[in-house]
């Protein structure tokens, strides 16, 4: 299927793009299941968040439309959107009166191996550590270099997903997921004021814990943590979740927390 440029099929971008200079921008990964992008509201929240943050002017019910338009003809897959600053010319500072770009690009569903979600995966201890960066922390931006190197870190299909810490060797999440922990029933997640991505499944299962009475807590997570959990599992608005088994020397078995939160992570992307 051709990506769309503001709207219009097109396979190029104009090579002034902020994006390929500064990485200007920001970004979401939709999956779409027979025409509807799933999770919509919550990447749609996301995004306006980070426009915010990065004071880009778009009209959030054009992007709404293009992207149930693009995932109508797409079928199922995964939809990828780009929203740029918009083009410029050299300097950091923008110019005032250029218009924000819009990019959609659809790609197939990824197949995974069953085995993920049915017995869990293996995580691999990433050396790339996430800077601190407040301003940018939670958000989806194009600068995306940290999860390069990291990735770049393992070849072999034993380990499924990475884990990042920050500088100060805080654990906060997968390379393309969120982390949570489960800890004498309580479940545990990453503070992600300083670094990381605020990914709208993470969201998803906070509103659902609140919602079914599940303890829930948002802190900082260290590597005692980690030992000390009863249950570990990661998550994305792509494939859900998946159960943690080993992690270096570590070792724990899906449970049943991790089993309820990924029943309702799978009604979640097919709503």
């Amino acid at each position: 299927m051709h990506s769309w440029v503001d709207g219009q099929p097109a396979d190029a971008v104009n090579l002034r793009s902020r994006a390929l200079a500064y990485g200007d921008g920001l970004f979401e990964t939709i999956a779409v299941r027979a025409g509807r992008p799933s999770m919509l509201d919550y990447h749609l929240e996301r995004l306006a968040l980070g426009c915010q943050r990065l004071a880009i002017s778009v009209d959030h019910d054009l992007i709404r439309d293009e992207l149930c338009r693009y995932a109508s003809a797409l079928g199922d897959g995964v939809l990828k959107l780009i929203l740029v600053r918009g083009d410029s010319q050299r300097g950091y500072a923008p110019a005032a009166d250029v218009p924000p770009r819009r990019i959609l690009q659809g790609s197939p569903l990824p197949v995974y191996p069953a085995q993920h979600a049915e017995q869990g995966i293996r995580l691999f201890a990433c050396s790339t550590r996430l800077a601190e960066q407040p301003l940018l922390a939670g958000l989806k931006h194009l600068n995306r270099l940290e999860q390069v190197l990291a990735r770049a870190e393992w070849q072999d299909a034993e380990h499924a997903e990475g884990l990042m810490r920050d500088t100060s060797g805080r654990i906060v999440e997968g390379v393309f997921s969120n982390l949570f922990l489960v800890h004498d029933g309580e479940l545990l997640t990453a503070d992600l004021s300083r670094c990381g991505v605020a990914g709208v499944m993470r969201a998803a299962l906070i509103e659902q814990a609140a919602a079914t009475g599940i303890a829930l807590r948002i802190t900082d997570l260290s590597l005692q943590d980690l030992e000390q959990a009863d249950e570990v599992f990661v998550c994305n608005s792509v494939y859900g979740v998946w159960p943690v088994r080993a992690f270096t020397s570590l070792n724990w078995s899906p449970g049943p927390l991790t089993r309820k939160l990924q029943a309702i992570a799978r009604t979640l992307l097919d709503a």
